[in-house]
């Protein structure tokens, strides 16, 4: 641990013994090795909920592939000093006990499978940006706190994920006006004045089961955070929107949809002040046109500080991750580059932290 971390740590010791809640000023840019500790099992435990598409899932790879090192995550922290935090004085992954992480996965409406439930560490041969994520959340508080990952690739706002009460509407495409699905309608779409041959999919279903393996997991909270009585929903993540750039009508209603996701999860989970990162395609970038440009546009516009949504002002906040991206693109996952995740995780979670401060 280098000097920078060592004071950081002996602060945050400080803050710890004089039992004074631990949100800094700012974010900080470098993060100390974990202290191994568990956190104050005593206070609820703080959720975030993380969802998405496959920019959410594990695609950073971890070791090196075919004889490559550059992009792995063992090449950038062994090799490039990158992230010293993952690592201890041996060279070992570091483990925060202080911080669950936990993943889920299921098809629509369909069974959950567990896929991650441990302390948060490097396992396994991919990471996705739930590492960045929950560093920055766990230094920031002493409270526990769990990363909860419900989601699975392949997914469209405008059409699977698309929140409860949202409507339908038409849209005109190569000279024909189609009727887009409204929650629970089906099938995606259907030429105007023509009647919708219904498929066995419907407009939400898998926003209707992320969510509900999320519920799961939180009614069944000691068996994913050992020892915990109780929780809160702290925040929520997402970073999706790469289905959605194949179809118009669905990238001309991403703000519209975004916005509406946001209330919905906060009233989904009864959760009115939890806060809500949202990160931007990482092979986007600002002045782009067509619909990954309106899709960039929709969201950097919920962002608090735009002003546009005044309701948001404090507790929404947008990371713009084309400079955080090491190449590739949202539909070849980034070249599965693990610095790519990592980058874009450590940016959602220091957006979190200062998100956070606002309750303070």
């Amino acid at each position: 641990m280098n000097r920078s971390h060592k004071t950081a740590a002996v602060v945050l010791g400080v803050l710890v013994s004089l039992n004074l809640p631990i949100l800094a000023a700012e974010a900080p840019k470098t993060l100390p090795d974990p202290d191994g500790k568990p956190a104050d099992m005593t206070k609820p435990v703080q959720v975030y909920i993380l969802l998405g598409q496959s920019n959410m899932l594990c695609f950073g790879k971890v070791d090196p592939s075919r004889g490559k090192a550059e992009g792995s995550l063992t090449h950038a922290v062994k090799e490039k000093k990158l992230y010293p935090y993952l690592v201890d004085d041996d060279g070992n992954w570091t483990v925060r006990k202080d911080v669950r992480n936990v993943r889920v996965m299921g098809s629509g409406t369909g069974n959950m499978k567990v896929f991650n439930n441990e302390w948060m560490t490097i396992k396994g041969k991919g990471i996705g940006p739930e590492i960045g994520i929950g560093h920055y959340v766990g230094h920031a508080t002493d409270a526990p706190v769990l990363i909860l990952k419900s989601c699975i690739g392949n997914r469209s706002l405008g059409w699977d994920l698309l929140p409860p009460g949202s409507k339908s509407f038409e849209f005109e495409d190569q000279g024909k006006v189609w009727h887009y699905a409204g929650y629970k309608e089906s099938p995606l779409r259907w030429e105007k004045g023509t009647e919708p041959k219904p498929i066995g999919w419907y407009a939400g279903m898998q926003y209707d089961g992320d969510i509900a393996r999320a519920k799961k997991v939180l009614a069944e909270l000691d068996k994913y955070y050992p020892g915990a009585k109780e929780y809160e929903i702290a925040g929520f993540f997402f970073w999706q929107g790469d289905k959605d750039r194949y179809n118009a009508g669905h990238a001309s209603r991403y703000e519209k949809n975004l916005v509406h996701l946001i209330k919905q999860l906060r009233k989904d989970f009864d959760a009115p002040n939890a806060k809500f990162v949202c990160a931007t395609l990482g092979q986007t970038a600002k002045g782009a046109t067509g619909n990954e440009g309106k899709i960039l546009e929709a969201q950097l516009a919920v962002d608090g500080r735009t002003g546009k949504y005044e309701e948001f002002k404090g507790n929404v906040a947008s990371v713009y991750t084309k400079p955080l991206s090491k190449g590739g693109a949202s539909n070849s996952h980034y070249g599965r580059n693990a610095e790519t995740y990592m980058n874009v995780g450590e940016a959602m979670g220091r957006a979190m932290v200062e998100l956070l401060k606002s309750r303070e």
